[in-house]
């Protein structure tokens, strides 16, 4: 068994989906295990892998993390296995911490965001040498660049992005919220605006990568004295941008906060 995957959520499930369907890894040679063992028959019927105990976890090359953080003291006693490489989604919980509970070098740290669901991660990943070494953090890099683009980044920098990048499609989905919001104010019918909200999300993210910065495609479409600078005065004025800034400084400390949950 190449891979056996402890969680088997949304985020487990995307990666299941992700990396079988691009051949990264056979799914006859992963195995799953999860409290809802229905779910986790269902999924392992459906897709070809293997429904797995506790005590099968051993017989895995790698195995992937995939619980919430609060329940990693409890869970870590029988996730240990020896001669294993680990690698885990658990926000805020440290390489540091993962290397004490699991009693092995061989960890790797990553976060991913929801987007992996549709093929559009963005991902960080970090390890200790061991792990580079044994090829683990090269078995993550190619496991999560099936699911979207993988980054290599150091760890101290990882609360950080855990509160920009993985907590950012809320950010996101609040905007387009407010957005559609305004439209239907001003009377365009709802199922229209929230439509339109989507759309120019995506395709402003698409216009986005092809500028060096933001504010390239802010002066673009901002017109002397025309509807768009309006609009921006608003936003100024509503203290939106500070507002997205707080967002991101509280997420990056909560993550912060998580980690020292798990010492």
């Amino acid at each position: 068994m190449k891979l056996a995957i402890v969680g088997v959520g949304k985020l487990g499930l995307a990666l299941l989906e992700g990396v079988t369907a691009r051949g990264v890894i056979p799914a006859g040679e992963i195995g799953l295990l999860d409290a809802n063992t229905v779910r986790a028959a269902e999924i392992a019927e459906r897709t070809g892998a293997s429904v797995v105990t506790r005590a099968q976890l051993g017989g895995a090359e790698r195995i992937l993390v995939a619980l919430q953080p609060r329940v990693f003291p409890e869970v870590s006693e029988w996730l240990a296995q020896e001669n294993v490489g680990y690698i885990s989604t658990m926000a805020g919980v440290s390489v540091g911490t993962l290397v004490r509970r699991l009693g092995t070098q061989r960890v790797v740290r990553v976060m991913p965001n929801l987007a992996a669901t549709i093929g559009r991660s963005q991902t960080a990943i970090t390890g200790p040498r061991d792990a580079q070494e044994a090829g683990d953090l090269a078995f993550a890099l190619d496991l999560f660049g099936a699911v979207g683009d993988a980054y290599d980044l150091p760890e101290h920098l990882f609360n950080a992005f855990t509160g920009m990048s993985a907590s950012g499609p809320a950010y996101v989905a609040v905007v387009a919220e407010a957005l559609a919001d305004g439209g239907v104010r001003m009377g365009l019918p709802r199922p229209l605006a929230n439509e339109l909200a989507a759309k120019l999300l995506v395709s402003t993210g698409e216009l986005l990568q092809r500028r060096a910065h933001p504010a390239m495609l802010k002066d673009e479409v901002a017109s002397p004295g025309g509807t768009t600078i309006a609009g921006l005065e608003a936003l100024e004025a509503a203290g939106v941008r500070g507002g997205l800034i707080r967002a991101v400084v509280a997420a990056t400390r909560r993550g912060t906060e998580l980690g020292q949950d798990q010492d």
